[in-house]
């Protein structure tokens, strides 16, 4: 009985680290290009575009293998002479406009846009009525 207990126990310890894949990493994912100005070029956008693991960091930041893997796909696409511009247009047709920190406007993210816009209204209008009433 002890046993299995120390088994189980064992078991949900090791978990995280049986969690780890065993795939190699992809091969330009932590690496620089070696031209400067496509690595910012691919740096910019990697700061745009959301992990899809991690959801509240970009893929510049991520830890995920993921992430890393679209690290490569950007400064590989970056190297071959692609731009930023249609590699995001690519992302986004694949994974849908979430992967981008800048959503466009559109029917499905206009409450986005607009209920921040709606609330500081809001708050102007209680702001004035209780000035008002101070007076």
């Amino acid at each position: 009985m002890i046993r299995r207990i120390a088994l189980v126990a064992l078991l949900a310890i090791a978990q995280p680290a049986l969690a780890d894949s065993l795939m190699p990493q992809a091969p330009l994912a932590n690496t620089q290009l070696a031209d400067p100005v496509k690595e910012a070029a691919a740096q910019e956008l990697m700061l745009s575009i959301r992990c899809l693991v991690c959801q509240g960091q970009s893929i510049a930041d991520s830890d995920a293998e993921m992430a890393a893997d679209m690290r490569s796909l950007i400064r590989t696409r970056v190297q071959a002479g692609e731009r930023p511009e249609a590699i995001r247009s690519w992302l986004v047709e694949r994974y849908g406009n979430w992967v981008t920190y800048d959503p466009p406007l559109d029917m499905a993210t206009a409450p986005l846009w607009i209920a921040p816009l709606l609330l500081l209204g809001f708050g102007l209008f209680l702001a004035r009525g209780r000035f008002r009433r101070r007076r």
